[in-house]
């Protein structure tokens, strides 16, 4: 232990501490801009600069250790005209558009001006004006907004393992973007939005299907029709300034009628029918010897890195589609027929964590027989967020409501699908059954559990050991899928989630209050727990139990697996870049 004194207070703290975190251990919070909790320190914005006694120059919080008998004064006149300075020759080569952005009011460089007590521009001259990039489906990248913090290029790099963002030119002329500036769309994008959740401007934001949502829902010709993830409702009443992992499913349901949705679906009833493939899927490879480990295909994030990353592992990954792909198109197809509807008249909107979903939605693979889209929009939970907000309709004072029945009904294993591991417990609740064709007790498969980057089990089921992996954040997926590759480590069955935490961690799930809890552990728990909670509290938690999902096969799909379960519910995936960008 070290004892430093910060503000004219000792505070004792563990040799290795930064002047930031020892502030901190004081309840003294150091402005800062380029730093991030999740992410390496990179120093580079200034805005945490203190003064340090016998120090001829200021100190980077951030990234100056600590040492012992130091001194700090984290809020002299010295360094509070400094910071303004900073800040203000960053507000002078941004934007004016604050009241029209989509980050007014949850602006970090916002913020930091009204702590700062910046309040006009003190200098003109030329800006930097770089054109916005549209081309990708679901990230809009607007380097005009940018402020050079490189969050975007270490979440790339560090946690995803893409290294798509780094900075380009010198000085005045420093831009970020892919390689060579390409498109986001001809780079080697994944399309997580992650890049979104860590910007503290809107340098990058995503493509907003609202305005289409909208049209949809004044349409009288269009039976419009929303699913929601199960993510959502773990982090939907974060929106409405609800403690973070409060579940709102009712409230959810009733909020989405009364925006104008005709009928109200749950993703999670397609996530037990997704088990009901992939669970058979994985139980004939098992007995017949086809492709292990067997690779998890829900997230669209991790399937487009498996394209462009890993494309010789494609036959390892499970022929599903996703649940939102499932259920759009059961929607079109099942209930279309149940209802007598006119397919063409179904508008398929989905709510998503995920701004990847945007990108599935696009994919030619997830399209109808007749060429057009199982999902017709997606919306994040931020976008949905807006419109309950921009309806007037008061979250926090909602009646519960219940999903319409038909596709609405679903067992806890398709709540905890979106978490890390949610996906690999599920399965477990089938494949015990599965492999030893006798009903399994067990339901909790605690070693899978938790939202730590990798995790590795051995699971017995019956006779058989099941060895399994779960990675979450695509860097901890490279070194399982890379022990795959190399023949290293023999796995049955590997789950993967592009976003830290699983859907939970989604780049399209809402910006904290605290900027300093983005993708934040604590956080990312409080979410995970309440699916968990939801799911014990349910009466049917395994997929095979649901009644409508039997109903489903019974009626319509005859088994898992079968043909028409091909036609429907699975897909293929190829090479999307050449071999060698690995």
């Amino acid at each position: 232990m070290i004892t430093i004194k910060i503000n004219d207070t000792d505070v004792s703290v563990p040799e290795g501490t930064t002047i930031m975190q020892a502030a901190e251990k004081l309840n003294i919070h150091i402005p800062r801009l380029c730093y991030h909790p999740a992410l390496c320190v990179e120093g580079s914005c200034r805005v945490c600069i203190v003064e340090v006694k016998d120090m001829h120059f200021f100190m980077a919080a951030c990234s100056v250790l600590a040492w012992d008998g130091m001194a700090v004064q984290t809020s002299s006149p010295a360094i509070r005209q400094a910071r303004r300075d900073i800040v203000e020759l960053l507000l002078d080569n941004h934007p004016t558009d604050c009241n029209t952005c989509v980050r007014n009011g949850n602006c970090e460089l916002q913020r930091l001006a009204a702590h700062t007590g910046v309040h006009t521009r003190r200098f003109s001259g030329r800006r930097k004006k770089p054109a916005q990039d549209n081309s990708s489906a679901a990230v809009v990248r607007n380097p005009e907004k940018c402020i050079l913090c490189g969050r975007c290029v270490r979440v790339c790099r560090d946690v995803q393992g893409v290294e798509n963002l780094s900075q380009h030119g010198r000085g005045f002329n420093t831009v970020v973007g892919p390689a060579n500036l390409a498109d986001m769309d001809e780079s080697v994008c994944i399309q997580c939005g992650q890049c979104i959740n860590v910007c503290p401007t809107a340098a990058f934001k995503e493509k907003r299907h609202t305005n289409a949502v909208w049209n949809a829902l004044a349409d009288p010709d269009k039976h419009v029709v929303v699913q929601t993830a199960p993510s959502i409702r773990a982090a939907l009443g974060e929106g409405f300034e609800m403690p973070a992992g409060t579940p709102v499913t009712g409230k959810m349901i009733t909020a989405l009628r009364r925006l104008g949705f005709d009928v109200v679906f749950d993703t999670n009833f397609a996530a037990d029918v997704t088990i009901m493939e992939e669970g058979t899927e994985l139980a004939h490879r098992l007995r017949d010897g086809g492709p292990l480990p067997m690779l998890t295909s829900c997230s669209p994030g991790w399937v487009s890195f498996l394209e462009k990353f890993y494309p010789e592992l494609i036959p390892n990954v499970s022929s599903c589609k996703s649940p939102m792909s499932m259920l759009s198109t059961l929607t079109k197809t099942y209930y279309a027929e149940k209802r007598g509807l006119d397919p063409s008249s179904i508008f398929n909107v989905a709510v998503m964590p995920c701004v990847a979903k945007k990108y599935e939605a696009a994919r030619s693979e997830h399209r109808l027989s007749d060429k057009t889209p199982a999902t017709d929009a997606v919306l994040t939970t931020r976008e949905l967020i807006w419109m309950i907000k921009s309806y007037g309709i008061e979250f926090e004072t909602l009646p519960g409501g219940m999903f319409d029945r038909l596709l609405g009904m679903s067992s806890g294993a398709g709540d905890i699908f979106g978490t890390t591991g949610g996906v690999m417990e599920a399965a477990l609740r089938l494949a015990g059954e599965s492999v030893t064709g006798d009903p399994v007790d067990k339901l909790a498969y605690t070693d899978v559990r938790g939202v730590v980057g990798l995790k590795k089990a051995e699971i017995d089921i019956g006779d058989q050991t099941l060895r399994v992996a779960v990675a979450n954040g695509l860097i901890n997926a490279k070194r399982v899928l890379d022990e795959v590759s190399e023949d290293r480590e023999k796995y049955h069955i590997v789950e993967i989630m592009a976003c830290p935490g699983g859907c939970i961690g989604g780049g399209g799930q809402p910006y904290p209050h605290d900027d300093m809890a983005i993708m934040d552990d604590l956080l990312l728990k409080e979410r995970a727990k309440a699916l968990y909670s939801i799911d014990e509290q349910k009466q049917i938690r395994r997929p095979q139990e649901n009644p409508e999902v039997t109903r489903l096969y019974n009626e319509f799909l005859q088994k898992p697996n079968s043909d028409k379960a091909h036609e429907l519910l699975h897909t293929t995936y190829h090479m999307r870049h050449p071999r060698g960008i690995r």
